[in-house]
């Protein structure tokens, strides 16, 4: 396994392991597989952000998993909070990269100086659940019936996990 930054060329490979997520899970609470037109604005987003986008390939340069982050909501105060997301191509899946992905991205968001992850789950989801609090995750919050996916309510939870950054926070 080699661990790698993404780069545009990996964009195919991302949207299919997030379009397997969107028909075949509740890990996003989307109806429909996302377009490369869609992909290339959410690429474009995490560029201009300064959002990373980590990976681990397997020997033929394979991509078996992405974890990022984003911003948390769309306000200035919400500056040092972001919002991650971890996904393994199904293939891959059960072999130990959900936590190794996570810890990267722990590492990043201590570097680029943020104090709080949050982890939007679906409440049913308990691979996500017991990996976030392995890595110290706490519990935080729960939106009852937030999304409506496969026929039935689907209930969210929040995991939180406080960083020491930044130093010296500022206002504005």
């Amino acid at each position: 396994m080699h661990w790698i930054d993404c780069d545009h060329s990996h964009l195919e490979e991302i949207r299919t392991i997030l379009n397997d997520a969107i028909v075949h899970s509740t890990a996003l609470y989307d109806y429909h597989p996302r377009s490369v037109e869609v992909m290339l604005a959410w690429w474009t987003a995490k560029q201009t952000g300064g959002y990373p986008v980590i990976g681990a390939t397997d020997s033929a340069g394979n991509l078996m998993g992405f974890a990022s982050y984003g911003p948390f909501r769309a306000f200035p105060a919400y500056k040092y909070t972001v919002e991650h997301s971890v996904y393994i191509h199904s293939a891959h899946r059960g072999q130990g990269l959900g936590p190794l992905l996570l810890e990267r991205l722990i590492e990043r968001c201590e570097a680029q100086g943020f104090h709080t992850m949050i982890g939007v789950i679906d409440a049913e989801n308990e691979r996500s659940i017991a990996l976030h609090e392995k890595l110290k995750f706490e519990r935080c919050g729960e939106i009852r019936h937030a999304g409506f996916k496969f026929g039935r309510w689907l209930d969210l939870v929040f995991y939180q996990r406080l960083l020491s950054g930044p130093a010296e926070p500022t206002d504005g």
